[in-house]
């Protein structure tokens, strides 16, 4: 079996109610799209957005972009997996390199909330990526491999699991790695999970950075590339559209 098609969008610190108007929209001009649709938006929004999709044939899915490892506890300003699945998210987005950076998050802070993901029944989407220096000194093979090796708990599997290859370099600037380079990369990633994992064979790896309308069909015709996790091209239907409906036709 092969793994299935995703289409992520990560919102970051971006929209509000008037945004889920580009649901409407996405639903709308892309019925059918031939692979799954997800919407990662703020915290506050995730209950309203469930709302708003529950009508539509499980067209479209709802996420976090985080989450406390513990259940619940005094953590100030956090919310937890359990929260996320009660509000009406069914995925959830851990170790993102804006997480990983801004906060410092290691390897083994992504396991702990992974794992409570999987406890509570969200599917993980797990990111890994590395820095320009790091890709300058030809690091890049082997932070990826640390980072698949440190942040994914023993627990996962291709129902419970994405991963998502996100070039720190390439977020947000524009630029993006040679289609040979995403390619070395997602061999890289399905190697590992197959020889780790009893259906690494059949986990959905994601390619993040930069995917915008204009690119995502040459990206998806990349060995071991089944999706995307799309950040600012995610905001507009009249954007994102065309990143799903490339996907579904790849």
């Amino acid at each position: 079996m092969a793994p299935r098609k995703l289409a992520a969008g990560n919102w970051k610190m971006n929209g509000d109610l008037a945004a889920l108007d580009q649901i409407d929209a996405l639903a709308r001009d892309h019925a059918a799209p031939g692979c799954d649709v997800l919407i990662c938006p703020p915290a506050v929004l995730i209950h309203p957005m469930a709302a708003r999709v529950s009508g539509l044939a499980d067209t479209i899915a709802v996420g976090g972009q985080d989450c406390h490892a513990a259940a619940s506890g005094a953590h100030t300003g956090d919310i937890s997996a359990v929260q996320l699945k009660d509000a009406g998210a069914s995925h959830v987005i851990l170790g993102h390199s804006e997480r990983r950076t801004d906060h410092g998050e290691t390897d083994a802070e992504v396991t702990a909330k992974a794992a409570a993901a999987h406890r509570a029944g969200l599917v993980a989407i797990i990111c890994v990526g590395e820095s320009e220096a790091q890709r300058d000194a030809g690091e890049t093979l082997d932070v990826i491999a640390a980072q698949l090796a440190g942040s994914i708990p023993e627990g996962a599997t291709a129902r419970n699991t994405v991963i998502a290859y996100e070039p720190i370099w390439a977020i947000g600037t524009g630029r993006t790695p040679t289609n040979d380079q995403i390619a070395e990369v997602h061999q890289l990633m399905r190697d590992r999970l197959t020889a780790r994992f009893a259906d690494g064979d059949q986990m959905s790896l994601l390619y993040g950075g930069s995917v915008k309308p204009g690119n995502a069909a040459e990206i998806f015709a990349i060995a071991h590339v089944n999706g995307a996790l799309v950040g600012g091209a995610s905001l507009k239907a009249s954007d994102f559209g065309p990143i799903v409906s490339a996907l579904g036709a790849a």
